[in-house]
């Protein structure tokens, strides 16, 4: 049983001919029963692989509440049942998918079924048609110990979990991948070494899991051997990270359209999860069984809130950010007990009307005043226990455009752009810095906050660095907020300059909102830095960065607008790019100093990882997945995805076998963005593309061949 499942992983990469032919024992069909050919088995292993793999498993197994596809209970109801009471259930699946496949795609599919399950196909046969009086055959249980055998390792598996406690978070075991990026620091690095610069030339796929497609960016997580993964749509997989197989799926029921989140969450025995339809859910983390279904609590005449971060737990409070688009009076951050699953506070982003903060809105009131999103997960220090989150700006830029000139009232837009310090217990506010007042281009300043200790001035300091659209780098302070340093990337024009002591941005005049001429503003709104996060390596003290380049044309003219002062906007290239938009940078930070820099033509659009291995990992848009030498950036391997990634990259070992982990094909606003201007820009500039196939959504995970 072991030989045919290892077998039927790799079909994953040989393709199912000869898998087929190596593991399936035939069985004859009867003239009255349907025949399918050969090439609608090969077409039916790559549309279930697509659409139904993820709910089904990878060998047609089935989990938790999922039926089965190859076992006795399958082939005791469909053994010589009429064809058109399968193409019926078929024909409802996956849901809400339904409309992307054709007749001619589940033909195929019933096809790589029954092949699954025994019966012979031929080059010869007729070609399966739904709409016919044909009979299936007789399925025989060749299959059910196979599918028995997998139920029972999973079973194995599942039991391997232990109770993730606050120990485990403050100081994960370097076999996991406990937090959205790693650890509460948010340095996204692994101390594992077995992959590094000597054995790296030996990587190659492990083993690679199909997904359904749509909007997401997520990051997994993994613990005892079991990886943990929030996918489309709203649905949440339990996999053997040894393997790819299914353990468990759970999926959330909601009416609303699915939106892309960022991830889940561990502690204790659970999963926490964010839903499309803003409730925040526990799950066993053992079985998938729902524990307890938070609903957030907001004004339902406003639509248009969102969960996109990964809920980030510290302690007994799950603490989930909510994102605002043009609604009016802004986000927030809850805090949720994460045993009860009751509110514990929260915390609005957008200060009111005699709050601390609430005169930095130019006058207007609470119902004009919008944005202050929280789109990324936070970051803890225990010592201080302070959490510290980033906040987006305002999409609603025209009332602030220019001050009323009224004493006491700015038009700074507070808590906007700042990076903010909270008492994760109370939800408390201990300080705030404001990275970029009055943001009048959607550069944003809210993504990753990265605690890490650096010198400055001859002092050592524990600070929280971050870098917002703009490519400028801030230090301050993780226990006053108090600025410390700035790092310019050199990728932007809105700055002029920083003073040395407060931080505080004076603005090029050049690049202030106008409608009388056609204006370079540098970078766009895309962001020299988004929401892939960057790596640090405390051992080399260099923070690595996903960096991209990109202007717009501002003015009068131009494809789309995006805020509310009439500017007409569409791409431009940086000055001097050379055909070049990505960038992997690497920073020391000890010194405050530019080390080196790979620049590319394609987009760098996933996180980066950095690991004790001596290599820096990243992935761009023209599917190339690449390991850097951390302290040259010479490039010391690169493999061919077969899709976009849109993931962070994480490592993990299970049984001391080291994996790298990365999701692609699931896409959101990052991807979609320097896709759009990639392709208006790469035929002109002799950029290259890669115009191979894409595969779909799937978990690409590697390992060094054994």
């Amino acid at each position: 049983m072991i030989f045919l499942r290892s077998m039927s992983y790799s079909l994953k990469c040989f393709g199912v001919t000869t898998f087929l032919a190596t593991v399936f024992v035939t069985a004859s069909v009867s003239a009255q029963t349907v025949s399918f050919t050969n090439d609608q088995v090969t077409a039916g292993k790559a549309i279930y692989d697509i659409n139904c793999a993820s709910c089904h498993g990878t060998n047609l197994e089935g989990a938790a509440v999922i039926p089965g596809l190859a076992d006795s209970t399958f082939a005791a109801k469909w053994s010589g049942a009429d064809l058109g009471n399968l193409a019926i259930e078929l024909r409802q699946m996956p849901p809400g998918n339904q409309a992307d496949i054709t007749d001619e795609d589940y033909q195929a599919l019933t096809a790589y079924i029954l092949a699954f399950n025994g019966i012979e196909s031929s080059a010869t046969a007729a070609a399966m048609e739904f709409d016919s009086s044909l009979v299936l055959p007789r399925l025989a249980e060749t299959n059910f110990n196979l599918v028995t055998t997998i139920a029972a390792e999973a079973e194995q598996v599942l039991s391997q979990f232990t109770t993730v406690t606050d120990s485990m978070l403050l100081d994960p075991p370097e076999e996991d991948w406990l937090i959205w990026q790693g650890s509460y620091d948010n340095h996204g690095f692994s101390t594992l070494d077995q992959i590094n610069r000597e054995s790296v030339a030996d990587l190659q796929l492990s083993w690679r899991m199909p997904l359904q497609t749509g909007v997401n960016n997520p990051g997994p997580l993994v613990h005892d051997g079991i990886m943990y993964m929030f996918t489309f749509p709203d649905t949440v997989l339990a996999i053997d990270a040894s393997n790819g197989s299914l353990l468990w799926r759970y999926e959330h029921q909601s009416a609303v359209q699915p939106s892309q989140k960022k991830g889940v969450a561990l502690h204790g025995d659970m999963v926490y999860v964010p839903t499309s339809d803003l409730h925040v859910l526990a799950l066993n983390a053992r079985s998938g069984e729902l524990v307890w279904d938070h609903e957030i609590e907001f004004d339902e005449k406003y639509e248009g809130y969102h969960l996109r971060m990964a809920p980030f737990v510290v302690g007994d409070t799950v603490i989930q950010g909510i994102t605002s688009l043009r609604i009016p009076e802004g986000g927030w951050i809850d805090g949720i007990d994460r045993i009860t699953g009751e509110q514990k506070w929260r915390f609005y982003t957008i200060p009111r009307p005699g709050e601390p903060g609430g005169n930095s809105w130019n006058g207007i009131p609470i119902e004009e005043r919008s944005g202050g999103s929280v789109w990324n997960a936070g970051a803890y220090d225990p010592e201080l226990n302070l959490v510290y989150f980033g906040v987006a700006p305002t999409y609603d830029t025209a009332p602030l455009l220019y001050p009323v000139n009224i004493d006491g009232i700015t038009n700074d837009a507070l808590y906007t752009n700042a990076t903010i310090a909270m008492n994760p217990d109370s939800g408390e506010l201990v300080w705030y810095y404001q990275h970029l007042e009055n943001d009048q281009w959607d550069l944003d300043w809210a993504f990753e906050r990265q605690i890490i200790n650096v010198t400055v001035q001859g002092e050592q300091r524990k600070a929280v660095v971050n870098m917002g659209k703009l490519g400028i780098l801030d230090a301050v302070d993780a226990a006053t907020g108090e600025y410390l340093f700035s790092m310019d990337m050199g990728l932007q024009n809105v700055v002029d300059s920083i003073d040395p002591v407060s931080g505080y941005k004076n603005i090029n005049p050049y690049t202030i909102p106008q409608l009388e001429e056609q204006r370079l503003i540098c970078s766009n709104h895309y962001g020299a830095k988004s929401w892939p996060p960057a790596a640090f390596n405390p051992n080399t003290k260099r923070l690595y960065l996903p960096l991209n380049e990109g202007c717009l044309e501002v003015g009068p003219d131009g494809r789309y607008q995006i805020l509310t002062t009439n500017i007409q906007l569409r791409e431009a290239l940086f000055p001097g790019s050379n055909g070049n938009m990505g960038r992997v940078r690497a920073l020391d930070l000890e010194n405050q100093e530019f080390d080196w820099v790979h620049r590319q033509p394609s987009p760098v659009i996933s996180s980066i990882l950095a690991t004790a291995g001596g290599l820096v990992f990243a992935g761009d848009l023209n599917r190339q997945f690449r390991a850097f030498n951390d302290e040259t950036g010479e490039i010391l391997w690169e493999g061919m995805l077969d899709d976009v990634p849109s993931s962070n990259i994480i490592t993990y070992a299970v049984d001391n076998v080291q994996y790298l982990a990365i999701v692609v094909g699931q896409t959101g606003y990052h991807v979609n963005d320097w896709a759009r201007m990639y392709d208006i820009f790469a035929e002109p500039e002799g950029m290259p593309v890669n115009e191979a196939p894409k595969g779909g959504a799937a978990i690409w995970v590697f390992a060094l061949a054994q």
